[in-house]
């Protein structure tokens, strides 16, 4: 596959050092700024640009504000070995659940399953990161997360819930691990604003009018709505308990109160790691999973599929063509880029000059 070729080609360490940059002048620790900045890097080089690239500016505005903490004071609580809550203290998603995936796989390599729950953090950015990291380590990664609400719910009217992600990764043997990644509204608020800029319509079911009502209208519509409509709207409402009620910071429901504070930005999130070899053989299991994979690739091909492919696939193949040609940067971000970088007098990557 080709990339656009009027984008810039960033390679991924020089994009990861740039932002690293970037965001330690905005306050993080350089520690916790080249930690977010493998998470931007991470999802840019998977082809998942709405959490990636596009996400510097808007975090460099978090921190600028004061709704992100970039001197954060984590603290981790815990009465079991196997459970865990890491207070976030405010700090940023790929600052907060970085250290709780690796705090769920120090426990689970003792317990063989862990669980950590993330109070108070802002903005996790792409939940699949965590749990690839615990699936890096030979562990299986499970992720939740709870935000403030932005979907519609079945037969309510307005916004009622969160479009609130669910992650798994599986380590393989010979495959790139399994990575499903997948949030539980039919699209994306970012598809909902692409579509409004190019004038497209929208699939019929996918998103709403502020009151509600179904529309594929991109100048109307406003929420996007649930996945399998009362499927995905229960599935968001069972992560908020999961989350939020589970580590004591209800969001749902302070939102939904008269306390203004309720609407204040906020998120939590859930981390789990499963040591395959609690449950048997590890390297019996890795072949399994190879061979379910194999399985699964091997079926007959239906008419018009251009391939069979498991989650988190065709995400790989990306990752690795970007990291042999460069991430692409579209000319419009490069410029908020390059804008920011001498406001913070931060240098450009030696991509600079490629710039359109």
């Amino acid at each position: 596959m080709s990339e656009n070729p009027s984008k810039v080609l960033v390679p991924a360490a020089e994009l990861r050092t740039f932002f690293a940059a970037l965001l330690e002048k905005g306050g993080l620790s350089a520690e916790h700024a080249r930690t977010t900045a493998d998470v931007f890097v991470w999802a840019a080089q998977r082809g998942v640009d709405s959490h990636g690239i596009a996400r510097v500016p808007a975090y460099l505005d978090l921190l600028a504000k004061g709704v992100a903490n970039a001197r954060p004071e984590m603290a981790i609580a815990s009465t079991t070995p196997a459970a865990a809550v890491l207070d976030a203290d405010r700090a940023p998603g790929p600052v907060a659940l970085s250290a709780a995936a690796d705090e769920a796989v120090r426990r689970a390599r003792q317990t063989g399953t862990a669980t950590v729950g993330v109070r108070r953090t802002v903005h996790t950015g792409a939940i699949g990161y965590y749990v690839s990291k615990i699936a890096e380590q030979g562990l299986i990664g499970i992720g939740f997360v709870a935000g403030m609400p932005n979907m519609a719910y079945t037969g309510v009217k307005g916004a009622a819930v969160a479009t609130s992600p669910l992650a798994i990764a599986v380590p393989a043997r010979d495959h790139a691990p399994l990575l499903l990644d997948m949030a539980t509204a039919t699209i994306a608020l970012g598809r909902i604003r692409q579509a409004k800029a190019s004038g497209t319509t929208l699939p019929e079911g996918a998103a709403a009018t502020e009151d509600g009502t179904p529309t594929t209208d991109p100048d109307k519509a406003v929420l996007p709505l649930p996945l399998g409509g009362a499927k995905g709207s229960g599935m968001s409402l069972a992560f908020e308990l999961l989350t939020s009620v589970l580590v004591g910071a209800p969001i749902f429901s302070a939102f939904h109160s008269d306390d203004p504070a309720g609407r204040k930005h906020r998120q939590n999130a859930l981390l789990m790691a499963l040591d395959p070899a609690a449950f048997g053989d590890a390297d019996a299991f890795t072949t399994d999973v190879d061979t379910t994979l194999a399985t699964l690739k091997n079926l007959p091909l239906a008419d018009g599929a251009d391939g069979v492919f498991y989650p988190g696939e065709r995400s790989a193949l990306v990752a690795d063509e970007r990291g042999a040609r460069g991430i692409p940067v579209t000319p419009k971000l490069w410029r908020e880029l390059t804008e920011r970088a001498g406001q913070l007098g931060v240098p450009l990557p030696d991509a600079a000059d490629r710039a359109l």
